[in-house]
């Protein structure tokens, strides 16, 4: 069993794991195919966005603003229509309104008691100062992939981190629901993991490409996380 007691501060990754964006990715998709027709299941509408996002996000840099815009214009290419100029922002548009999840508004003031908390986020920092209102605490360092110009799974994001964290990297516990943005690059780098697993009893990966690794720890959600620190 990890020993969360050794720890002094917590990196997290926020869309997938703090913020429910496959609820908001879906809530901004579905009008446009169905506008166009294109009528997918929900877990083929995610699989759909974490292979066109993935492949955008290793390419050159760009703004998170400009991947989400091209997610929607590759999603047309593929499914054979041309969205519309009022179409093509419906993402970055609908971000400021991703949910929290409801145990990320419970188990953050609880889990900022113990530890120093940080964000390690592909998103830019103005995206992120709109989802950042929404959630219950501040964090302490905050690195964008805007501020590193590279996306998870690239090191460089988990390197910068650590270096604005200012600490020896044993002493820093990664939590993140996507094994392939996070749990495998964090582990590569010597992080400890916690891997939140909500796709536990759902089919398929959602919006994150399929991966393989080793947290070193696996939860729910972050109300088990707390429960786990307390004892």
């Amino acid at each position: 069993m990890l020993d969360l007691t050794t720890y002094e501060v917590l990196t997290f990754d926020c869309y997938g794991t703090l913020i429910d964006w496959e609820k908001g990715i879906l809530t901004a998709l579905r009008p446009v195919l169905s506008a166009h027709d294109c009528h997918l299941d929900d877990e083929r509408i995610l699989s759909l966005y974490a292979t066109i996002e993935s492949g955008i996000e290793a390419g050159p840099y760009m703004t998170y603003r400009e991947v989400l815009r091209t997610v929607v214009r590759e999603f047309g290419r593929r499914l054979g229509f041309r969205p519309t100029p009022t179409e093509l922002p419906c993402l970055v548009e609908s971000l400021k309104d991703w949910p929290p999840f409801p145990d990320t508004i419970d188990a953050l003031p609880k889990l900022k008691q113990a530890y120093r908390l940080a964000i390690i986020s592909n998103v830019d920092d103005d995206l992120f100062a709109l989802s950042a209102r929404a959630l219950p605490v501040e964090f302490d360092v905050i690195v964008t992939a805007e501020q590193v110009r590279s996306y998870k799974p690239s090191l460089r994001n988990f390197r910068t981190a650590i270096e604005k964290i200012g600490i020896p990297p044993d002493r820093i516990l990664h939590v993140a629901q996507s094994l392939y943005h996070d749990i495998v690059p964090a582990k590569r780098l010597g992080l400890a993991t916690v891997w939140v697993n909500r796709h536990k009893e759902k089919e398929g990966w959602g919006a994150t490409p399929p991966a393989s690794g080793r947290p070193d720890l696996e939860v729910p959600d972050l109300r088990a996380l707390v429960s786990l620190m307390r004892r």
